[in-house]
């Protein structure tokens, strides 16, 4: 079988160096090595895959065109970079530091058609993310806010009119504004919704 073509682009030339070694040290043909504003006139049918080394400073812009032509593989610098470097079209990522057990792996699974993660980096990409927390239809007032940190411990429309030395009916009438105000149809979804936007401390 003949040797993976591989393309390197980075930034940084010292970077784009180390690829070029470990590449092909890992016996694979490197046909170019150049930054990303001398993409232009490559032609993708040179390579068989890329190798993208991100830099420090967040995903390049032309990954995801050189990704669109190319099975590209990001090697990133942070795992941070990883939901971005996907999002862009690349086919793996690979952290720097483990470039030189993982690169080729990760360039021969783009080639045929996988998506390799990090395990470094896979938690966090993989990771259900939190639901933003429900807008409120309207601020709650201070006596709202107190009034809905007593329904968090529990308290009665009664408790809290004597908590706060009011009658019972303006208590009720306290609770079914913070309903409205969260879009909450019971007093412990109003709860729920109050502490994710952090009104309250339970």
């Amino acid at each position: 079988m003949p040797p993976l073509r591989l393309l390197l682009v980075g930034r940084d030339p010292l970077a784009r160096a180390g690829l070029r070694s470990l590449a092909e040290a890992m016996g694979s043909q490197v046909v170019a090595d150049v930054s990303p504003d001398e993409l232009e006139g490559f032609s993708a049918d040179e390579a068989d895959a890329a190798a993208w080394d991100v830099g420090p400073h967040g995903v390049p812009d032309g990954l995801s065109a050189l990704a669109a032509r190319l099975p590209t593989v990001a090697v990133l610098w942070g795992e941070d970079q990883a939901g971005e470097a996907l999002a862009a079209g690349a086919r793996g990522v690979v952290l720097r530091e483990r470039a030189e057990d993982r690169l080729l792996p990760a360039v021969n699974a783009a080639v045929a058609g996988l998506v390799t993660l990090d395990e470094g980096v896979a938690e966090s990409v993989l990771r259900p993310r939190p639901a933003p927390a429900p807008a409120l239809v309207e601020p709650l007032t201070a006596r709202e806010l107190e009034v809905v940190q007593l329904l968090a411990e529990g308290l009665t429309n009664r408790r809290i009119g004597e908590r706060l030395g009011i009658s019972e009916h303006t208590a009720k009438f306290h609770v079914n504004s913070i309903l409205g105000k969260l879009a909450a149809s019971t007093r412990s979804e109003a709860v729920a919704r109050a502490a994710r936007l952090g009104l309250v401390l339970l």
